[in-house]
């Protein structure tokens, strides 16, 4: 029986996506007036993929969940088409040194954002047709590792690691819940190590990463200047913040802070109590989704929702953890708030599909 979308979520999510239209027209519109004499173009430029985004999401939310189990390899396909396509010049653009767009006017598109998507959608029915022996390394694991590992393969080509990453994450979480053998992860974990260090190798740039990452200030000017200047954001604002706007860190020190370092900002200006605040939203829908997923009694239903939920969080986590220097700089976004178009609109279709399941559980 059809219920009523989960208005809580909906609201949640919804709320987010506007406060982080706000901070990036705080973030941006410094940096929007001396590069195009415009001090809302961040701020319009996302505000259309927000329509775009909350459009999609009601639609989508609409649309049984169950079609996309029959579609599943017909849309992993076409975002197999897509990365690959990405990879031939001219039709793939680069910016900040990856082939990672399709550009459109002025409008960018990322193929591999989608590929989070096909992916999940693929995992989530193959886990559920294969339930009897998952647990089986041979019949059940390898032939999902094998497709994972040609969509990272082809997202490394670009190259974009955060992305990669979180496909990784993500996919190896929906292992986790199908109830995969604890001493297989031990051992991938083992192989991820070896794997991390030979792309760390054959890619100088991310040595860099790595050295700034342990001592930022090794290299202030270079390498450390990003998290450095973060950390200055994040330092001053105590508990309240310097206020709305009053942020000196966008004032070009901390390279377009709309972005991946968003988060930077709210602390500066909100202080520990945006922090808090932006923290409890994600929680509260991290928590709406897993009760979304343990309500589906249907299997297909069931791994699709916690790949959702499990993809978004990796995300939030990964982003945080680079804003605060946890981990190296990955160059993803954060969920929602942060300028981007191609992750806001995977991120808003991934909770219609949320909102869907929840109207469609028994």
């Amino acid at each position: 029986m059809k219920k009523n979308i989960d208005i809580y979520l909906f609201c949640a999510v919804v709320g987010l996506v506007l406060f982080g239209l706000v901070m990036i027209y705080s973030a941006s519109y410094i940096w929007a007036e001396y590069k195009f004499d415009d001090a809302f173009k961040y701020v319009k430029q996302q505000g259309l993929f927000i329509v775009i985004g909350i459009f999609l999401m009601i639609l989508v939310s609409k649309v049984d969940y169950r079609i996309y189990e029959n579609k599943a390899l017909f849309i992993f396909l076409c975002c197999i088409i897509l990365l690959i396509l990405v990879l031939i010049p001219g039709i793939g653009k680069i910016r900040n040194g990856s082939r990672s767009w399709f550009g459109i006017g002025s409008f960018g598109i990322q193929p591999s954002e989608f590929a989070k998507l096909g992916l999940i959608i693929l995992t989530s029915k193959y886990l559920s047709k294969s339930n009897k022996f998952i647990k089986n390394l041979t019949k059940g694991v390898i032939p999902i590792l094998a497709v994972l590992f040609l969509v990272f393969g082809l997202i490394m080509l670009q190259p974009d690691f955060g992305t990669g990453m979180i496909i990784v994450v993500s996919i190896l979480a929906m292992l986790f819940v199908a109830g995969v053998n604890m001493k297989f992860f031990i051992g991938l974990g083992a192989i991820g190590v070896v794997g991390i260090v030979v792309l760390i190798l054959i890619a100088p740039y991310r040595m860099d990463r790595i050295t700034s990452f342990i001592d930022p200030w090794s290299d202030p000017l270079g390498t450390g200047f990003q998290i450095i200047q973060s950390l200055y954001a994040i330092g001053p604002g105590g508990l309240l913040g310097m206020g709305f706007l009053n942020s000196r860190q966008k004032h070009f020190y901390l390279p377009e802070p709309q972005t991946d370092f968003i988060f930077s900002i709210i602390s500066e200006e909100f202080g520990i109590l945006g922090i808090i605040i932006v923290a409890s939203f994600f929680i509260f829908i991290l928590y709406r989704g897993i009760k979304i997923a343990l309500k589906c009694e249907n299997l297909f239903g069931k791994y699709l929702a916690f790949g959702m939920i499990f993809q978004i969080l990796i995300q939030t986590v990964m982003n945080l953890m680079v804003v605060v220097g946890l981990i190296p700089v990955t160059g993803v976004t954060l969920p929602f708030l942060s300028y981007g178009g191609s992750s806001l609109l995977i991120s808003m279709i991934s909770i219609g599909i949320l909102l869907n399941i929840s109207r469609n559980s028994t």
